[in-house]
């Protein structure tokens, strides 16, 4: 799946929840539907999107589905995403240069016994 529809796929905050839930280990659907508060429909529809996208894959355990994260998918976004990082850093990096060339020293820090002794 090309990393834009994994974006489209992951912008749903309930998608993310469940992918954090799975991300260090197998979830089945009850723990799932206890986590995000959501009924087991809900979830279910859920992991469907997930499942498609190639996100989260599934095995069956008797009568439960345990549902694991696929980390694949978010590789692939990851790797688009580097060229974005790396302009931003550059960006950010010529920010800091420019402020400090332009900062001006902080005035000297007097005292509030000073300040009296003036008065």
């Amino acid at each position: 799946m090309p990393p834009l529809a994994v974006l489209d796929v992951i912008a749903e905050p309930t998608r993310r929840q469940i992918l954090d839930a799975v991300r260090d280990g197998e979830r089945s659907v009850g723990e799932l539907v206890d986590l995000v508060a959501l009924g087991q429909p809900g979830v279910s529809r859920h992991l469907k999107v997930l499942r498609d996208a190639g996100l989260v894959e599934v095995r069956k355990e008797a009568q439960r589905r345990l549902y694991r994260l696929r980390p694949q998918p978010l590789q692939e976004l990851d790797a688009w995403l580097e060229p974005y990082r790396a302009l931003w850093a550059a960006r950010l990096d010529s920010l800091e240069a420019h402020l400090q060339r332009t900062a001006r020293p902080a005035p000297p820090n007097t005292s509030t016994r000073d300040r009296q002794d003036e008065a």
